[in-house]
């Protein structure tokens, strides 16, 4: 999720990954009848190639008995999705990338070489990206007037997750049979906005979603999320955060306590930003450097070094752009007139810079394109762009209808009195919340408790996994916001709770091909939560075993009804053994087969050998 006034959803860097536009002619029947010999020359195809996108028909209304929905629909859309079989093996779960508020063709590198590679290959499941509604190609309506919007609310696409596990027909499986939440685990992972949906399905539906990984999970909705700077502030470059903090200041020491003079039209023009009509649209230029920081990413073909670019900038003692020295008499009597600092030399420096690179990033940029400068920085104020209702023009309004009226997240100034911020305070709710009004007509503060029922800060389920960045800009907005009144916990393996040490946005979700490896790359720290998510999931996947067997309840049809033909082995053994080492020496090593196929470890092995040993040497039933 990336700051709110640009529209940027929580997938923003992820987004970077894949390209924009779906074709394909690849059957997946094909592809996931290759050898693994073959596999290794997948590698490098285009996923969008290699993955076909499929339809399934979902209600777009789940809930006729509330009135939040009317008037309400009978009808159905297509949700798109796409899958990866090529590692499935009976027994395996179906493992779901929640693609949250953003195209799904976003998510497809994942199936190659991220999270979902990596699960799938452990435990012989089928990868999953799942497009969410009024995202992508996955419309309910035909047009987004703010009326249609009415259908786009949590609740009911956590409905379309629950109808599509429930019900799915995979392409090209049939041979398997039911690969439904009937019969198969579901497990769920999400990254972001997905994350926190990701464990609220654990929440919701613990009866269709067997599991769930939340990552980077916002489950804390908050209106006024000036916090979102925060970890920016304690984790960047302590002379960076200082020196941004002090041009902030000069900034507002004009638009502020100068408001009523020309001063803050002479600071545009230093900026060359003058056709700028909005003071707070000025100012919001000044943030986009800081967008930069969610960004970062351990694997640099995905991430983006920009932030540190504008650091140097910023905090070089040189000045960097010659062209702006014609400016430093304007800018020194700026500083002084603003009067809350001294116009030194590094101070100035440090301003002239500043122009310079915005100079070269937004304004010769926004003139490049033709485009006045309203037109570029201004949109927060123009009514006929928020006005547009074809899908093709405002599919961009998704995510801010989700926001404006249920998960809020507006990152403003409103930093505690006594702490420089970094970005302007005129940026405030007032500023931010344009976008509700001037698009939806919303003039109150989102409904934050629709989403906080679910636990927020405290959310935890059984097979629930919470993993974050330390370095996360929405790191306050996770469980892990400790110093924001969660509460620390204990990792188990039936919760895995993890900080991932400098580490920013959801950076387990992302891997390498084999070929892409180096010494340094994936980072330890990666591949360690990585590993550890493997062990969960396949300790999870014991549990589902074991439940299968339970159910069964010695009977052979009610055990391979209830999850899969390999219990067929297991209910055979049941009624055929008897109290005696011998018997216990000739089955329990064909169940242990079961889970050393399944890539299990010793210490695994360890945990379930007295269960096994009981389970075969008890009564029989």
């Amino acid at each position: 999720m990336a700051p709110v006034q640009h529209w940027f959803g929580l997938g923003l860097l992820l987004c970077s990954c894949a390209n924009a536009l779906l074709g394909s002619s690849v059957g997946i029947n094909t592809l996931r009848h290759q050898k693994k010999s073959l596999r290794s020359k997948r590698d490098d195809i285009n996923p969008k190639l290699l993955y076909p996108a499929y339809n399934f028909s979902v209600p777009v209304d789940h809930f006729h008995n509330e009135s939040q929905y009317e008037p309400h629909s009978n009808a159905t859309f297509p949700l798109r999705y796409w899958f990866d079989a090529s590692h499935y093996k009976k027994g395996g779960p179906v493992f779901v990338l929640q693609s949250g508020e953003t195209s799904g063709v976003g998510r497809l590198p994942f199936l190659q070489k991220g999270i979902v590679s990596i699960i799938t290959k452990a435990t012989n499941g089928i990868g999953v990206v799942l497009e969410h509604r009024y995202y992508g190609k996955s419309w309910p309506v035909p047009h987004l007037s703010t009326e249609n919007f009415r259908f786009l609310t949590t609740a009911q696409a956590m409905a379309d997750e629950a109808y599509f596990a429930q019900n799915i027909k995979f392409p090209g499986l049939e041979e398997h049979g039911d690969l439904t939440s009937k019969t198969t685990a579901w497990i769920s992972y999400g990254g972001s906005y997905a994350g926190a949906f990701s464990a609220f399905l654990r929440l919701q539906y613990p009866n269709v979603f067997w599991a769930s990984i939340s990552s980077s999970g916002v489950t804390k909705a908050i209106w006024d999320y000036w916090q979102y700077f925060q970890p920016i502030a304690e984790k960047a470059p302590q002379d960076c955060v200082a020196t941004q903090r002090l041009l902030v200041d000069v900034v507002d020491s004009i638009l502020i306590d100068k408001n009523n003079t020309d001063l803050p039209l002479e600071l545009k023009s230093v900026f060359r930003l003058e056709n700028v009509t909005y003071l707070t649209d000025f100012a919001n230029v000044l943030v986009q450097p800081l967008e930069y920081w969610q960004s970062l990413n351990w694997n640099p073909a995905v991430g983006s070094s920009e932030f540190y670019d504008y650091c140097d900038n910023i905090t070089s003692k040189d000045l960097l752009y010659p062209g702006t020295d014609s400016l430093r008499s304007n800018v020194t009597r700026l500083i002084q007139q603003g009067g809350r600092h001294e116009p030194n030399e590094t101070l100035v420096n440090s301003v002239l810079n500043a122009i310079g690179y915005f100079n070269l990033t937004a304004v010769d940029d926004c003139a490049s394109h033709n485009m006045t400068q309203d037109e570029c920085f201004g949109s927060n104020h123009n009514e006929t762009y928020h006005s547009v209702t074809s899908i093709e023009d405002a599919d961009w309004k998704s995510w801010p209808y989700q926001y404006c009226t249920e998960w809020g997240y507006l990152q403003t100034g409103n930093t505690p009195e006594g702490e420089l911020p970094l970005i302007s305070r005129t940026l405030d709710l007032d500023y931010q919340s344009l976008i509700c009004r001037l698009s939806f007509n919303i003039t109150e503060p989102a409904d934050v408790e629709v989403i906080n029922k679910y636990g927020g800060y405290d959310i935890s389920y059984p097979r629930l996994a919470i993993v974050d960045g330390d370095w996360d800009p929405w790191k306050p907005a996770t469980p892990h916001a400790f110093e924001f009144g969660a509460k620390d916990r204990v990792s188990t393996a039936l919760e895995p709770f993890i900080l991932i040490p400098e580490a920013v946005h959801h950076w387990d979700e992302n891997g390498l091909f084999p070929n892409e490896t180096t010494a340094e790359l994936p980072p330890p720290r990666i591949l360690d939560v990585q590993a550890k998510l493997v062990q969960a999931v396949q300790s999870w996947m014991l549990e589902w075993d074991r439940k299968c067997m339970d159910e069964g309840g010695g009977s052979m049809l009610k055990a391979v009804t209830q999850c899969d033909t390999r219990l067929l082995t297991f209910s055979v053994a049941r009624r055929q053994r008897a109290s005696s080492s011998h018997h216990v020496a000739n089955h329990v090593p064909k169940e242990l087969q079961l889970y050393k196929s399944r890539g299990y470890n010793n210490v695994m092995f360890g945990e379930r050998y007295m269960i096994i040993m009981h389970k075969y040497t008890r009564p029989v039933p």
